[in-house]
């Protein structure tokens, strides 16, 4: 047999992720909630799922390779025995990732393979590289990886040494976050890199949109009015996508809530990044605690700058 259980699943990210607070919940459940939201108007055929985005390091070379990688959502109780037919990537995603690559920046589909019921340590990835004239074959992903040069480490590190308390997770979130989360520590236990997570990837008709997607109530302020803050990495992470231009841009999304504790939802806001950058104050502020349990240092936008996101300004980008 072949398949994992959500309990698999579940002890798994105990292990794998550092920390687990509110905020990082919170996030969480704002990326469940814009796909939600996106299914309602329609545009679920143009957002990809969420995946990460990592970066060689070392003296000399770091940032020199780029490469963006999509999991497979692992189902569970669904059997992935090893020698079955892997899924054939969604032409949206093929046509996300040929933006991404004529931006330098390698793109992959990762499908999954499981020898052992609910054992994540017997699930494989398997890479298939998207954006390139010609149809690729599926290649061990790490063999994947080591053709980007990425540093290998000459011993592996151990990312599952946590006991974080991650039973807050609900339980419709798990497999993404457990499919995300594999993939990840495969990648790192193996290669030296700076990784960052994609929320998701908006193909519009004009461009295609990484989404950095946050949960936040408006901030007041004397000499912005009311605001919202992005922490400075995320905020650095879409200025490293304007960077690369052409047809990729990207785009701060906002689930706006009436407060913290009862979380119910005002609006849904968005700014372009080259807006966000024209209109954001140069004095960064100190946020909240940070997904990792640090302080954020957060930089201040306007909400009057931040359009509605509805199915007439989506349609629109």
């Amino acid at each position: 047999m072949s398949a994992l259980s959500v309990p698999a699943m579940q002890g798994y990210l105990r292990k794998s992720i550092s920390s687990f607070n509110q905020n990082k919940l919170n996030g969480l459940l704002a990326e469940i909630s814009l796909r939600e939201y996106l299914r309602q108007l329609g545009f679920q055929d143009r957002t990809s799922p969420g995946g990460w985005i990592g970066r060689r390091e070392g003296p000399g070379i770091f940032g020199h390779t780029t490469a963006v990688f999509f999991p497979e959502v692992v189902q569970p109780g669904f059997e992935y025995p090893s020698g079955r037919e892997l899924p054939r990537p969604t032409l949206g995603l093929h046509t996300i990732c040929s933006t991404f690559h004529q931006s330098g920046i390698a793109s992959f589909y990762c499908a999954a393979t499981v020898d052992n019921d609910d054992d994540p340590s017997s699930l494989n990835w398997h890479a298939i590289q998207l954006g390139l004239p010609a149809e690729q074959p599926y290649v061990p992903f790490l063999d994947a990886a080591a053709s980007l040069n990425f540093r290998r480490r000459e011993r592996a590190y151990n990312f599952l040494r946590y006991k974080t308390e991650t039973d807050s997770i609900p339980a419709l979130a798990i497999p993404e976050e457990f499919s995300k989360e594999h993939l990840r520590v495969t990648f790192q236990t193996g290669f030296f890199s700076e990784i960052s997570d994609i929320d998701g990837i908006f193909w519009g008709q004009q461009h295609t949109y990484p989404l950095e997607i946050k949960e936040k109530t408006p901030a007041p302020s004397r000499d912005l009015g009311p605001y919202f803050g992005l922490d400075v990495g995320p905020f650095v992470k879409l200025a490293f996508y304007a960077a690369k231009r052409g047809n990729l841009h990207s785009i701060f999304v906002v689930r706006e809530i009436d407060s913290p504790e009862t979380r119910n939802v005002v609006g849904w806001w968005f700014v372009t990044f080259d807006h966000m950058a024209q209109f954001a104050s140069w004095v960064q502020q100190g946020g909240g605690k940070t997904m990792t349990g640090g302080v954020s240092s957060v930089v201040r936008i306007p909400k009057a700058e931040f359009q509605e996101l509805n199915a007439a300004s989506l349609a629109a980008l």
